[in-house]
């Protein structure tokens, strides 16, 4: 399928080394970015905490550019002496394919776990009371997908084993492989790789390492005003 055809994405922030610093940063990338697709009047699920399921024309084109790590450096609100500190979090986007279009991504038995929980999200009371929740681990690569959107434990699991099979087809293209069970690399963040910084202290800037444009409108951004990063027309 060509990108262009396209009409969602499953977009997810992970947090990197750094404890509540590094979790407040991902919980604060997680949001500009629902807020951003608010902005654009395209469709969000919630399919699990910081994983979002986004639709809307374009929309891969317009975010794909996006996946990478991104840095923020500001004054830790968690450090009592008001130091600086310099935090990582991974964001993820991939194309929302078609489950008929993943038939050829086959998971052996013995490389997939399957794990229940109680949901944490919106559902109803229901929801909390039952394992409806499930999480997929594929364990050659330590991918993990979790998915509580549904009520049902078998629709989240069928959502969970979707979204993996499209991280692992995006892994099979990155590495040119061409099939599932040659991909026995542990998957890790690379932090200290990052794309994109944004700087609340001791100035104010957002900056793009790949290209070294910079941008000092950084707070706008965070609330989800990504069209005025760069001048760039998402």
């Amino acid at each position: 399928m060509e990108t262009g055809k396209y009409n969602g994405v499953y977009l997810s922030v992970l947090a990197g080394a750094g404890g509540d610093d590094a979790k407040d940063w991902a919980d604060m990338l997680f949001r500009m970015y629902a807020r951003y697709a608010d902005r654009k009047g395209w469709k969000s699920t919630n399919i699990d905490d910081r994983m979002l399921h986004i639709k809307g024309q374009e929309v891969y084109e317009a975010l794909k550019s996006d996946h990478g790590v991104h840095r923020l450096v500001r004054i830790s609100p968690f450090d009592a002496k008001k130091l600086r500190h310099t935090s990582f979090a991974l964001v993820e986007i991939v194309p929302a394919i078609p489950a008929p279009e993943l038939s050829s991504v086959k998971i052996p038995e013995k490389d997939l776990k399957i794990e229940f929980f109680r949901s944490s999200g919106p559902g109803g009371q229901n929801v909390n009371k039952v394992e409806t929740a499930v999480r997929a681990v594929h364990l050659p690569t330590g991918i993990v997908v979790s998915s509580q959107s549904e009520r049902a434990q078998s629709a989240n699991r069928d959502k969970a084993i979707e979204i993996l099979k499209i991280k692992l087809l995006e892994l099979m293209k990155e590495k040119h492989e061409t099939a599932v069970e040659n991909l026995k690399i542990k998957v890790k963040p690379e932090w200290g790789h990052e794309i994109r910084s944004y700087v609340l202290h001791p100035y104010k800037q957002v900056k793009d390492h790949r290209t070294g444009e910079k941008n000092s409108r950084v707070e706008e951004v965070l609330d989800g005003n990504l069209d005025v990063l760069f001048g760039k027309k998402k």
